[in-house]
Parts: C-alpha cells; sequence; structure tokens
C-alpha cells in the first residue's frame, strides 16, 4: 500500500474506529500509533494523540500518547548516535541548515529539544536525528523530550478529550486553531533562530573551519 493511500486512511473518524476495535489490546494500539510518529513524519500527531484522549479517556490517553511519542524519539537518537559515522548520515549532516543546527545544538541542547518538544507541529524527526547526531548526553535529551512532550501531548489530549463541547462551541474552536496557528509560528522562529549562525561562526565558516577546530578539542 502506497503512503498516500496510508495517510489519507488516517482520517478522525478511522482511527477512532480502530482503536475501539482493537481496544481489547489495552493501551498498546494508542502507544503504536504515536510510536510510529518518529518513523512515519507525516502521520498527522495532533490526529492520533487526540483521538486517544478520546478513546481511553483524558489521562489514560495522555499516558498512551506521551509514552509512544517519548519511545518513539528515544530510538530514533539512540539509532542515530550509534551510527552516527556511517556515509549517509555525514553526506546529510553536511547540508547547510543541518550543519547550522548542530553547531547550536552542541551549545543548547537541552533547550533545543526541550523547546521544540512542546509545540504539535514541527520537524520532530529532524530534532532526534540532529540530537544524536551531535552526540547529545542519553540523560539530558530524555529528560528534554520527557517534559516538553508531556506539555504537548497534555494540551492536546485535553482537546481531543473535549472535542464534541469544542466543536459546539465557536469560541474554543478558536482558541484551538489560535493554539495552533502560534505553535507552528513559534516553532518556525524556534527553528530559525536555532539554525542562525552567530558572528564568529559565519567567519570560521567562511575560513574553512568550524568552532571545534578552533579549540583544537
Amino acid at each position: 500500500m502506497e503512503l498516500s493511500n496510508v495517510m489519507s486512511y488516517l482520517t478522525e473518524d478511522n482511527l477512532l474506529e480502530l482503536l475501539e476495535k482493537y481496544r481489547s489490546f489495552g493501551p498498546f494500539p494508542g502507544i503504536l500509533l504515536t510510536f510510529m510518529k518518529s518513523f512515519v513524519p507525516p502521520l498527522p500527531t495532533l490526529v492520533i494523540v487526540g483521538v486517544n484522549a478520546a478513546v481511553y479517556g483524558m489521562w489514560l490517553g495522555f499516558l498512551y500518547s506521551w509514552i509512544g511519542l517519548v519511545s518513539g524519539c528515544l530510538v530514533t537518537f539512540l539509532i542515530v548516535r550509534k551510527i552516527a559515522g556511517h556515509p549517509y548520515l555525514e553526506r546529510w549532516a553536511q547540508k547547510p541548515k543541518v550543519k547550522k543546527g548542530m553547531l547550536w545544538v552542541r551549545r543548547n541542547a537541552f533547550s533545543y529539544v526541550f523547546l521544540l518538544s512542546i509545540f504539535p507541529v514541527g520537524p520532530f524527526v529532524i530534532i532526534n536525528m540532529v540530537a544524536g547526531m551531535a552526540r547529545m548526553p542519553l540523560r539530558s535529551f530524555l529528560i528534554a523530550v520527557a517534559g516538553g512532550k508531556a506539555l504537548m501531548v497534555l494540551s492536546v489530549s485535553y482537546i481531543g478529550h473535549n472535542i464534541s463541547s469544542i466543536i459546539q462551541d465557536p469560541v474554543q474552536i478558536l482558541y484551538v486553531i489560535l493554539f495552533l496557528a502560534v505553535s507552528f509560528w513559534i516553532s518556525k522562529k524556534l527553528e530559525a533562530r536555532f539554525t542562525r549562525e552567530t558572528p564568529d561562526e559565519e567567519h570560521l565558516n567562511g575560513h574553512g573551519f568550524d568552532r571545534k577546530d578552533s579549540t583544537g578539542s
């Protein structure tokens, strides 16, 4: 089955039906769906997290989504960190945007991962991969992802659990739209800030070496 067909299937109604059908398996369907987000970036995070809250309840839905998202991020991070020296990843890391992001991560890794993990939309897979390529300490990465995702999942779970009242109340719908728009805007601003070169880095890169070379470390 092509990815486009899979994505067209993943509507809110279909996911609700799917989770209800396999609810006898306990939390595993809900955890698996959010876990797969780290490996299939187009999966709709907002829909999956919201459906989990609608099917399992506010707090269990929050817990299952949080476990799945954090686990997926952690596995991606560990895989990339393990194979960071592979030629393909080395070429990927040389892309200007990725290279700039890695320079920032090496200095502000915790803030980078934590802040971008808060938002329900953003470059989730790239965040995990850049942190792995930069060899961010495992403990710091886990704390940053766990904290950021907790805030994001809690917000979206609340929306998913109260979707009926939100649909009936136009004011609440505006709040939801505003929340998504602001999240997207801030994540883009943060991403741009994190990948912007400082004057010192621009000078160093202009001479063919980076900060690591200049310190001799």
